[in-house]
């Protein structure tokens, strides 16, 4: 219900007899009324629609009418109460939506004062609502691209407060397309942790921690907030797929001298160091897991027991030339079955290079030389011996050379080769 003092004043200001020049400082000063003496009164809500709509009709025109608009929003924003201020833009945004094309500017600007208040509320899907609603792309006004990617960031990041990827993911990649022309650090920053986000709650944990560790390194960020992007980096890494890929993303930030401060630094020198991880450790690295990171997967283990599984399986095959299933279950706490699937497959993957006996029960391992060719455990054994044959070969090139030295010595200083001539330790200090 209108108060009485504003629809008297409203009926004055749409007098056709009022004068025209008049009209808009009439408004102002009603809104001005209406803010300073209701703003906690429930008649608030409606005299602001009443003015809104006032405003919006033939009174005005679209000149005189956008700034009074934009006052209007402003003193929307400023009102203390946050349900209240829910209340009035939703209002307001009801009033404009007929004649949206005509003020585009400032139903942005009350979409986003809207969106604030929802977010403040944690009410984050019905902010990112509000602001899909923005007109970006418009033949009425030209919007720069960085707040088109800001504006498709905020949403983004919105829906991943309420774990919503997939229309997170839709809005990233609107960004994507125009994060060449983007200048601002923050907005970069805010599209690198999106993206980190997204492939992380997509359980693509290894480009997830490329991701985080890139934006470790950023300088506008705090110390606190690079030290917790770091450990996200190692939590993805760990979580990744063992082979290969994932040995090099743990070499890169086994590396990083900041990893000694992060809690996660113990499990991640076991993984690069390819030792075996006691289910103790893992019980420990599993309490800072979010919800997605300790999900099932298709055979009914936890990502988290994929992960390290893989892991032991892998510092397996570079302890063992061979090891046969049964053994190899017992260290992996699986049954015969599971152990020799989990080998099969990375086996297939060429995760980890080698064969399986069926017919034995014994799951042979090869090397991996520089070149990528694979080498047999007869083929390491006899590596080994030429090996130590080498490093006999040059113990006893140095005993020869000394003993050659000597003689030398002998020949050219026979005074130190008398027996009376002697150097002890105590010459030398």
């Amino acid at each position: 219900m209108v108060s009485t003092d504003v629809a008297k004043g409203l009926q004055e200001l749409e007098d056709p007899s009022a004068a025209h020049h008049d009209r808009p400082a009439g408004y102002r000063r009603l809104l001005d009324n209406i803010v300073s003496s209701t703003a906690t009164s429930p008649e608030l809500i409606s005299d602001l629609e009443a003015l809104i709509n006032s405003i919006l009709g033939e009174t005005l025109g679209i000149v005189a009418a956008r700034p009074l608009l934009g006052a209007a929003v402003e003193s929307i924003k400023a009102l203390p109460d946050l349900d209240s201020r829910i209340k009035a833009g939703t209002t307001a945004l009801r009033s404009l939506e007929s004649r949206v094309v005509s003020f585009e500017e400032q139903d942005a600007q009350l979409r986003e004062t809207l969106a604030d208040a929802y977010t403040l509320q944690e009410e984050y899907v019905e902010a990112a609502k509000v602001l899909q609603g923005i007109q970006l792309e418009s033949s009425q006004r030209r919007v720069p691209d960085e707040q088109k990617v800001s504006t498709w960031i905020r949403i983004c990041r919105l829906y991943l407060e309420e774990d919503d990827t997939t229309s997170a993911e839709s809005y990233l990649n609107r960004a994507k397309n125009l994060r060449h022309k983007v200048s601002s650090p923050e907005l970069v920053l805010g599209f690198q942790l999106s993206e980190a986000r997204i492939l992380d709650a997509r359980r693509k944990f290894l480009e997830a921690s490329q991701a985080y560790h890139s934006f470790s390194f950023s300088p506008v960020l705090e110390e606190e907030e690079r030290t917790r992007a770091l450990s996200s980096a190692i939590v993805c890494a760990v979580l990744s797929p063992a082979g290969p890929s994932r040995s090099r993303a743990l070499a890169r930030l086994y590396k990083d001298e900041r990893v000694l401060q992060v809690p996660e630094f113990g499990i991640l020198e076991k993984m690069f160091l390819d030792r075996l991880l006691s289910p103790e450790e893992v019980s420990r690295f599993s309490e800072s897991l979010l919800p997605h990171q300790l999900a099932q997967t298709s055979d009914g283990s936890s990502v988290l027991a994929k992960a390290v599984t893989e892991h032991n399986l892998l510092s397996v095959s570079k302890l063992y030339d061979n090891i046969g299933v049964d053994e190899l279950a017992n260290l992996l706490g699986l049954d015969g079955e599971k152990a020799e699937s989990y080998a099969a497959r990375m086996l297939e993957q060429g995760r980890i290079p080698g064969t399986i006996d069926q017919v034995d029960r014994v799951i042979i391992f090869e090397d991996i030389e520089a070149g990528g060719e694979t080498v047999s455990a007869d083929q390491r054994r006899s590596t080994a011996g030429r090996g130590l044959r080498r490093w006999d070969a040059r113990v006893q090139g140095v005993a020869e050379e000394l003993e050659r030295v000597a003689s030398m010595i002998q020949l050219h200083h026979p005074v130190l080769s008398k027996p009376s001539f002697c150097i002890t330790a105590t010459d030398f200090c």
